[in-house]
């Protein structure tokens, strides 16, 4: 089951792509946009984590962080980053138990899915894709964070 707006968004704490632990909870300055993809390097992936990088200003002028979560593990997030110049935080859910907790877990693995938090650990939105190869663009996600303020 999918978390819906108005939930308490899950803690957790996973490997980021530097190696080091990351905790959601003291990471939130104001606003994260945790974003669940499927896997490093795959076209709609790439796409969609290029997109968000190439909006990065427009998320950062609406308070918002953006962070990528992959069953990847950090050899992969740090190759991945190098090759896209993607500046943002990639995590490691090996296995996809906070992608379960969060609803973004399917047959195959991680679904694509986006959630705003707030930095009281509210989900303000959430999205989670019916198929692998559709994805928000960041239009989409400005829009919906607009109307979240």
């Amino acid at each position: 089951m999918s978390l819906k707006v108005g939930d308490k968004a899950p803690d957790f704490t996973l490997t980021a792509d530097n190696g080091k632990p990351y905790q959601l909870s003291k990471n939130i300055k104001d606003k994260v946009l945790l974003v669940f993809y499927p896997g490093d390097g795959t076209p709609v992936c790439t796409a969609q984590l290029c997109e968000y990088r190439d909006g990065l200003d427009e998320f950062k002028s609406l308070g918002v962080d953006v962070v990528g979560i992959s069953a990847n593990d950090s050899k992969s997030h740090k190759k991945f980053k190098k090759d896209q110049n993607l500046p943002f935080t990639l995590l490691t859910d090996e296995g996809g138990k906070v992608a379960e907790e969060f609803g973004a877990k399917g047959w195959f693995g991680i679904k694509r899915a986006v959630y705003l938090v707030d930095k009281n650990m509210n989900v303000k939105y959430a999205h989670v894709e019916p198929v692998s190869v559709f994805r928000r663009s960041l239009s989409e996600l400005t829009d919906a964070i607009k109307r979240c303020a």
